[in-house]
């Protein structure tokens, strides 16, 4: 099967962000940053993107260039013979089904709340009221399943690429124009004092264990998320430098989603640690109140769907890739089959607060903390650490020479030597440092 090409450096960026930028950096973030301090979490999430994510990016990137595969095949073609590197190729395959079993649903709310805006049915929006009603939740995530797999049904370049370059374009005019909306309003000054100021007192080691683990749920690092692109593009480019693009790109989107949501949290008294309804309850409640608020809030939540659909076709691209190299399908052939799978995997999140429920850890869990525990807590901290094992070891891995010369070939900044003992000692330290505490402190029952 001839292996498909992006058409030009920008699409590969802009896909590469577009896969990273999501419902982790403008649902996940602000109310992680809200329940953990606000500035100070945001400080150890930038810490944690440049000396664990960027490392991670391109030794991703680098393994799917150099394989021209995406992650099922990869190892394979990169390992020496003998060796079960490839076991987790198809853990990252397992690692993308699993995000795409609760992010489709919260794309789902993301379209749900935009129709309610434009149409102007928001007196009674809440997020309880959406979440435990099952025809609200089937139909918005079997909506997110179709139009995903139908633009993946085109070829590369005239679907995913061309699509996503629209997307990412006006998802970031989108942002401006709303946090320049944001520092117009009364709270605005204290807000942003919570949010960019840190206050060294309220970090804790949940503080260090969320800030690390949404840095690989923002980047989408560990599963191969990454690596699939980086099979797609040619040898022109530095992979240092493209993966500096990307997290810059990443982290404006992450930062900017906070100056837009937590003026307006402080502009009308709202609760900053409201947790996973702090984008829904929050913002439609702000917008309800505010002049032009129907007009804001459908732009708002138009931006929010960007967002979330470019990590959707991201994602499904991967596992579209990883079956169609594991069983030789055409394109609209696996399309097809992967979103009937997606969409009864996604039926547990869509029903889990109503028809189906599941109360995995504490009280009030259910199948998407499941979901999003598989993924954020454990395959993607330790697929990186797979990752920078296999790239940083030539006996039983690739070896760092293999790596070095792949993300070095091309122009751009280049990974010099002196960075050895980052990527292949304090990267892997740290992660499995921070996986430990993880795992004590999270609340199982």
């Amino acid at each position: 099967m001839k292996r498909e090409r992006l058409s030009s450096r920008l699409g590969f960026i802009l896909l590469s962000a577009g896969c990273a930028i999501g419902c982790g950096n403008v649902w996940k973030f602000p109310w992680m940053a809200g329940e953990n301090g606000g500035g100070g979490f945001v400080l150890i999430y930038i810490l944690c993107l440049i000396f664990l994510g960027l490392p991670v990016m391109v030794m991703e990137f680098s393994l799917g260039r150099a394989s021209q595969a995406s992650p099922v095949r990869m190892y394979q073609k990169l390992e020496k013979p003998g060796q079960k590197w490839h076991i987790h190729g198809y853990l990252a395959l397992f690692g993308n089904i699993c995000l795409m079993s609760f992010y489709t649903v919260v794309a789902g709310w993301m379209i749900y709340y935009f129709f309610r805006f434009v149409t102007g049915q928001t007196a009674d929006l809440g997020f309880v009221s959406m979440i435990t009603n099952p025809g609200v939740n089937m139909l918005f995530m079997g909506i997110v399943v179709v139009i995903g797999f139908l633009v993946l049904s085109f070829n590369l370049q005239g679907g995913l690429e061309r699509i996503t370059k629209y997307m990412m374009v006006a998802l970031l005019f989108l942002m401006i124009v709303l946090a320049i909306n944001s520092f117009t309003l009364d709270g605005a000054k204290e807000g942003l004092k919570f949010y960019l100021l840190p206050d060294f007192g309220k970090i804790s080691a949940n503080t260090v264990v969320g800030a690390m683990n949404q840095a690989f749920f923002s980047l989408s690092l560990g599963i191969g998320s990454m690596a699939i692109f980086g099979s797609y593009i040619d040898k022109k480019r530095s992979l240092m430098g493209e993966s500096i693009n990307v997290i810059i790109l990443d982290t404006f989107v992450a930062i900017t989603a906070g100056l837009i949501i937590f003026p307006a949290c402080f502009t009308y008294n709202m609760e900053v640690g409201a947790g996973p309804g702090l984008l829904f309850d929050t913002m439609a409640t702000v917008f309800t109140h505010m002049a032009g608020g129907r007009l804001w809030g459908s732009i708002f939540f138009l931006f929010m769907i960007f967002a979330a659909m470019s990590t959707v076709f991201a994602v499904f691209e991967n596992i579209l890739a990883c079956v169609r190299e594991m069983t030789g399908w055409s394109r609209p052939k696996g399309c097809v089959v992967c979103g009937i799978v997606i969409f009864a995997l996604a039926t547990t999140t869509a029903l889990g607060y109503s028809k189906f429920p599941f109360q995995p850890f504490a009280e009030g869990t259910a199948w998407l903390d499941l979901w999003d525990f598989i993924v954020s807590y454990n395959l993607l901290p330790l697929g990186s650490l797979v990752f920078v094992f296999f790239c940083c070891n030539k006996r039983y891995g690739w070896g760092w020479k293999n790596m070095l010369a792949e993300a070095n070939a091309g122009t751009g900044p280049k990974v010099k030597n002196w960075m050895k003992p980052i990527f292949c000692i304090v990267v892997p330290i740290a992660v499995i440092v921070i996986y430990i505490m993880g795992l004590i402190s999270f609340p199982w029952k």
